[in-house]
């Protein structure tokens, strides 16, 4: 089956709401026991909730990923608890920010930190116990803001992403004869509580105009990237990003989103 990811173990950073809690939702759904990583317990209560109600297999761990000792932590819980470990999702994200002229060394650190400096803490911890189960998957979630667009005051974030990618690249090269897989995906605009927070309704709809597709994605559009990104079918790909945006990120300027009724009108047009 597609996606089958029977008997297989994940960790899931962030998985307490939005695309993590999706994540986590979707591979238990597909076989897998699911590790639950989240910084809020009562997010992360609502996950485990949805997945053991649904007749899968998880397990809660409240930890701040900013901490080395903690990653450690939950790797070894995670392993110990069922066996090893076959794919690590590095989901979780601090969206911290302001403008460049007037940084907080502080919140630039904490960005840095949850952002990119996980990817080396899990992945350190995780390729043992990939490499005893003979390989496996390390996934990250990316995003479009840094290595593909730019936004105001988000220029610690950016940057955190736009490493990960770097990251993802030169991991994947390194472990690749390992059987191991690294591999990540650049959201755009997808709907969830943290989206929410940036606009009201109207501002959410004006935002969606510039997508060509019609409207903002839902976090099941990741989950299932990722599950394929995970399951043996994905096994030939390996240092890549996969944009997952509705096309948002197409257009030079918003101009021709504008325009686009005009230009299929002349497009139609005989001479």
């Amino acid at each position: 089956m597609l996606g089958d990811l029977t008997d297989k173990v994940a960790i899931v950073t962030g998985a307490g709401q939005g695309i993590g809690a999706a994540i986590a939702q979707v591979f238990a759904r597909a076989g897998a026991k699911v590790m639950i990583a989240t910084r809020t317990p009562s997010h992360g209560e609502d996950t485990l909730k949805a997945i053991l109600d649904s007749g899968g297999c998880a397990e809660l761990m409240a930890i701040d990923i900013g901490s080395p000792e903690a990653v450690d932590s939950i790797v070894e819980k995670t392993a110990a608890l069922w066996g090893g470990i076959d794919i690590m999702v590095h989901n979780a994200a601090s969206f911290l920010g302001g403008p460049v002229e007037a940084y907080s060394e502080d919140d630039l650190e904490t960005v840095l930190s949850v952002n990119l400096k996980s990817c080396f803490r899990f992945s350190k911890a995780c390729v043992p116990h990939l490499r005893r189960r003979g390989g496996g998957r390390l996934l990250f979630t990316s995003s479009v803001t840094g290595p593909r667009v730019a936004m105001p005051n988000t220029a610690y974030y950016a940057a955190s992403k736009g490493g990960m990618n770097a990251f993802i690249r030169t991991a994947a090269l390194e472990l690749a004869g390992d059987g191991i897989t690294v591999n990540g995906i650049e959201p755009g605009y997808i709907r969830t509580k943290a989206m929410e927070l940036l606009a009201d309704e109207e501002g959410l709809a004006a935002m969606a105009r510039y997508i060509p597709t019609g409207g903002m994605g839902v976090p099941e559009d990741i989950a299932y990237c990722m599950l394929y990104l995970a399951s043996d079918q994905a096994g030939y790909i390996t240092g890549q990003t996969i944009c997952i945006d509705g096309g948002s990120t197409l257009p030079e300027s918003p101009v021709f989103l504008e325009e686009l009724e005009g230009i299929k009108e002349l497009g139609g047009a005989s001479t």
